[in-house]
């Protein structure tokens, strides 16, 4: 069983610590892959504002089939498994998966996700649930969630699931003396497709061996 990062149930936010070895892997990915990296991007796949967001980020095909990424999404299907214990009305929900795909991202000292946002918009109202793990300790960063009043800690392994709705409004908290890495995503409903990423060609930026 995973531990908890406990966080008031009506905040709708879970958290979960997966195995720290995994998060190790992951950025060993995120450096074996120069080529396929990029600026970090907001509100499309081309948008870039570095002084809304400033990241360089590895994007990830769902379907890659690295060790190191195989391995992260058995422990996030644990995390969704506990999160859905925890809020039970989704698992009335028709069938959702990974859809899109992940994106490894790196913070140099003073850089983050600066913008208030949300995960959910016109350009992709199918997405329901947001995912994130920090890949390291690093101290002074995380998350704020403006209406809940929460911080989350930036901590190797701690897995984050909550809502993509306004209502779960969000920013990075910037660390100046620290570098940080995270991999994040969404689930939406299968099936379906969003605007921009709407077939396996349409990942050109992202790792893929399919």
């Amino acid at each position: 069983m995973l531990e908890e990062h406990k966080f008031p149930l009506e905040s709708f936010i879970g958290g979960w610590y997966i195995n720290p070895n995994i998060c190790s892997a992951l950025i060993d990915l995120f450096h074996k892959n120069p080529k396929h990296h990029k600026q970090g991007v907001i509100g499309g796949p081309y948008n870039v504002n570095i002084e809304n967001k400033d990241s360089i980020d590895l994007g990830i095909h769902p379907n890659y089939t690295d060790p190191a990424f195989e391995n992260y999404k058995k422990s996030l299907k644990q995390c969704v498994e506990l999160y859905e214990n925890k809020y039970p009305e989704l698992k009335e929900w028709n069938a959702y998966g990974m859809t899109e795909g992940a994106n490894i991202q790196y913070y140099r000292p003073g850089a983050g996700y600066f913008a208030e946002h949300c995960e959910r918009t016109s350009k992709n109202e199918n997405r329901c649930l947001v995912w994130m793990t920090y890949l390291t300790d690093t101290p002074d960063a995380g998350t704020h969630f403006k209406y809940q009043n929460i911080t989350t800690p930036c901590k190797k392994g701690l897995t984050l699931i909550w809502p993509t709705d306004f209502t779960h409004t969000h920013s990075g908290q910037i660390s100046d003396k620290h570098e940080k890495y995270i991999i994040t995503g969404w689930f939406g409903g299968n099936g379906h497709t969003y605007k921009g990423y709407d077939k396996p060609s349409d990942f050109k930026d992202q790792v893929y061996n399919g």
